[in-house]
């Protein structure tokens, strides 16, 4: 029998590019992903419970977190911590389950040096001039601040380099189905199974 460990799948690209959207339809097919959980600093909101929300933290055991490297990765907004909980990860992986985390660019290059053997999923607008108008789209923000997200996703494209994988998000569920093939071919990479048939060639003594 195979005992196979999970693997860590890292979804990331530049912000409107819809990375909560494909997560969520995604989360809709495949049953067996686990949702990386956060960590946060944050007021428990009503209806939130510990543990499925978010492990909730005091600022206290945030920062001793960080200072022992128990986070795979951590950002301050408005006066709150977040971040990704590496035992949670280790321990979820250990059991078998993959595990699956949406997260921002520069957060991705946090996990990506803290956990290597992680696969990198770059999300990719089908263009520059659509990641314009779903910025746009959400009507929620001055020209200003649109102008600087566009800069930014820029910046963030050509951080491109670092991934495994680019999925261009022209249709939702044509992304879902292209991500679901990475995970289903990082199951079958040689390297990944060698390790386990290796110890099941030792352990029969023919």
């Amino acid at each position: 029998m195979i005992d196979e460990k999970g693997i860590l799948f890292i979804l990331s690209g530049p912000s409107g590019v819809g990375k909560g959207t494909v997560r969520k339809r995604l989360f809709e097919k495949a049953t067996d992903l686990q949702y990386s959980i956060s960590m946060t600093t944050r007021d428990r909101r009503p209806g939130e419970e510990d543990g499925v929300d978010y492990f909730y933290k005091s600022k206290e055991e945030f920062e001793q977190l960080i200072e022992e490297n128990e986070l795979l990765e951590y950002a301050k907004y408005v006066n709150n911590y977040y971040g990704t909980p590496r035992k949670y990860v280790e321990e979820t992986l250990a059991k078998g389950y993959d595990v699956f985390l949406e997260i921002e660019v520069q957060g991705a290059m946090q996990v990506k040096k803290n956990f290597p053997e992680g696969v990198f999923i770059f999300l990719f607008p089908p263009s520059l001039e659509e990641l314009k108008n779903r910025i746009l789209g959400r009507g929620t923000e001055s020209n200003d601040l649109v102008l600087n997200r566009l800069k930014e996703a820029r910046k963030e494209i050509e951080m491109m380099d670092a991934y495994d994988y680019v999925v261009v998000n022209d249709q939702v569920d044509h992304a879902v189905s292209k991500i679901e093939s990475i995970i289903q071919s990082e199951h079958l990479k040689r390297e990944r199974i060698a390790k386990q048939y290796k110890k099941i060639l030792e352990d029969d003594q023919l």
